[in-house]
């Protein structure tokens, strides 16, 4: 499993949550040593995944540089024999109106999200066409076309649209091989150390549900036959349910508190 953004949040949950079937993960994120507002490094990932009973592969390479990613996916081929799972987690986020987005944050954006996941997309292919059940899991959301998702902050609607644009087109264009490629997006507000940064307060946090619940999804359709399953955008709690599960309220820190609905949903 080839996971970007793999050093916190999201990522790192969808990491030890395939530690516990005992995978082996390559944990990519460009956090060598720790970052004041946004704990968590490559290393502790690791650290983590191993003691959790998976075996890990620290690649710090950041994902807006070709270079850095073919070096990752080379070494992970090296350690584990091939690639069966590429999920395309990382991610940048600026909510901020055109005016106030400079066009620093607009590349980092579009580099990370819609670049990057192209990117590993292209360089994880020729491996996945060799695994016994092959998926492609984007962390974005469904496509629309309503203007309320775009106008509030065109520039990051545009990089994770991306994203997702690169479900649609590359699930077609891999079925053949039977590589799957889905999208998974939250149906709430995440807890992560980002968003709180971003959102802040713990009213709100309190509203937020836990990464848990996006891994567990995520365990669902990386579990699921590449062929029967592909080109889907995908609510986490729909995948969880579609599962079975009718109680969530073990990834809620205050679990009857009214629940903060994520963007794009």
């Amino acid at each position: 499993m080839f996971i970007t953004g793999a050093s916190r949040g999201i990522g790192k949950a969808i990491a030890l949550r395939a530690a516990r079937d005992g995978a082996n993960v390559a944990v990519v994120g460009k956090t060598e040593t720790a970052h004041p507002k946004l704990p968590g490094t490559v290393a502790e990932s690791v650290r983590e995944i191993e003691a959790a009973g998976g075996k890990a592969l620290a690649c710090v390479a950041d994902v807006r540089f070709e270079e850095q990613m073919a070096a990752a996916v080379e070494a992970t081929v090296q350690a584990f024999g091939g690639i069966d799972i590429l999920v395309n987690n990382a991610s940048a986020i600026s909510l901020t109106g055109t005016e106030s987005t400079d066009l620093k944050r607009f590349d980092l954006m579009f580099g990370v999200n819609t670049r990057g996941t192209f990117l590993c997309s292209k360089l994880c292919a020729p491996h996945l066409r060799r695994a016994a059940n092959p998926h492609i899991l984007m962390l974005s959301p469904p496509l629309t076309h309503e203007a309320r998702w775009f106008a509030p902050h065109l520039a990051y609607s545009i990089a994770k649209y991306g994203m997702s644009l690169c479900v649609l087109g590359l699930a077609e264009e891999l079925k053949k091989d039977g590589i799957a490629v889905n999208a998974l997006w939250p149906r709430t507000v995440i807890r992560t150390a980002a968003v709180q940064n971003l959102l802040g307060g713990n009213s709100t946090m309190a509203r937020a549900r836990n990464p848990e619940i996006v891994a567990d999804a995520a365990h669902v359709v990386l579990t699921s036959p590449s062929r029967d399953l592909t080109g889907q955008f995908l609510i986490d709690e729909a995948v969880l349910r579609g599962a079975g599960m009718t109680d969530f309220s073990q990834y809620a820190d205050v679990p009857d508190s009214e629940l903060l609905p994520d963007f794009f949903v």
